[in-house]
């Protein structure tokens, strides 16, 4: 026998107290924590590098607050600065255009570039490659800043040709999952074409356009972030007027119709915005892996919540943020070694991508896997 609650005599023990549930930090304080974890990144990535310079020297260079080296002074504004504005920009960019993609889609494994956008890039940048003829001097210069705007120009105009194309068919489908098939076949057909020219090009062009391929936030240079941020800036503001109808698209077309959300004109516009937004960071970085994948989840993880009113400008911050780490990672502070762009991505990106489907098998059967 066993005493009750109020010490007397029974059979059965009094049930403990249910734990109460942790108080969750409130979502502006969350927003907060995560902009204050991106500017110190900003400035990690500003002090790290081959040669690693005092955060007080760098306050110096970027505000002529106190003496600085010239040499100090062309690291921090030349190489340093325009790569991490570069990194904050791209990251943010293409954490917008993954969160539109997944929510249009309705595919939590869709990211910016699956309907074709980064293989069209790459079909443009392979025709300037093979349009160097048998010396690769004017693609070598091109990647290093000399002759860069023609391989920009190329890389954009192939991912516009495919993303007009994307338009035109999304116009004679109904269907997001045919949609998502018919990009996935464009993209596997642009790639075919690329691998066929790139076959036929002299080794060293093949070896230019590999290093274009595995991404870099380092090309850009301030004469190239005049383009890209304007760019980038508008499609960003694109994407912020498009909450109340992606929001209504997430109980389905069905329920976006009765909210008064004309579907096709919506699906339309984020087509165009996302595939703009990741065709963009393509043409002036190289395709960039596994960030408009994984910045969506990571927000919704950090935020909890699925309203595109908070994710919208959370996934800015998130993307930089991600973005900065792994571009300063892949900069091996202390070395004159760099790793490429995507390998550091993909180790970023892929436990991200495991966790989350695992987590909804979890979901799904109850929590036994």
């Amino acid at each position: 026998m066993t005493h009750t609650v109020d010490g007397g005599v029974g059979m059965h023990q009094a049930a403990p107290p249910l734990p109460r549930p942790r108080a969750r930090m409130p979502v502006p304080a969350r927003l907060g924590a995560l902009s204050a974890a991106t500017a110190s990144l900003l400035a990690l990535a500003l002090v790290l590098g081959s040669t690693p310079i005092p955060l007080v020297e760098v306050g110096h260079a970027l505000f002529g607050t106190g003496p600085v080296s010239a040499q100090t002074h062309t690291i921090v504004w030349e190489v340093r600065l325009p790569r991490a504005v570069t990194a904050l920009a791209a990251g943010s960019a293409l954490g917008l255009a993954g969160l539109q993609m997944q929510t249009l889609l309705r595919n939590p494994l869709a990211e910016p570039y699956i309907l074709g956008v980064s293989s069209g890039a790459s079909l443009g940048v392979a025709i300037v490659v093979l349009a160097s003829g048998s010396g690769s001097a004017a693609f070598t210069a091109g990647l290093a800043g000399g002759g860069r705007a023609g391989t920009v120009l190329a890389a954009a105009m192939g991912a516009a040709s495919v993303l007009a194309l994307m338009l035109l068919l999304a116009r004679w489908t109904q269907s997001v999952a045919t949609l998502l098939i018919i990009g996935v076949m464009v993209g596997s057909g642009v790639s075919a074409l690329v691998s066929v020219l790139v076959a036929s090009a002299d080794p060293r062009q093949v070896q230019q356009f590999v290093m274009w391929g595995m991404g870099s936030f380092s090309g850009p240079t301030w004469p190239d972030l005049a383009w890209l941020l304007p760019i980038l800036g508008v499609g960003s503001l694109a994407s912020l007027a498009l909450v109340k109808p992606l929001n209504a698209m997430l109980l389905g077309d069905t329920y976006a119709r009765t909210m008064g959300v004309n579907v096709r004109v919506v699906r339309w516009l984020v087509l165009f915005v996302a595939s703009g937004l990741a065709g963009t960071v393509t043409a002036f970085c190289g395709p960039v892996a596994f960030l408009g994948l994984a910045i969506p989840h990571l927000t919704r993880i950090a935020l909890t919540t699925a309203d595109h009113r908070i994710l919208m400008p959370a996934c800015v911050v998130m993307g930089g943020a991600v973005a900065l780490l792994c571009g300063t990672v892949a900069s091996l502070p202390g070395t004159a070694a760099v790793l490429p762009l995507n390998s550091v991505t993909a180790l970023v990106g892929a436990p991200i991508v495991i966790t989350v489907l695992l987590r909804g098998r979890a979901n799904t059967h109850g929590g036994a896997l």
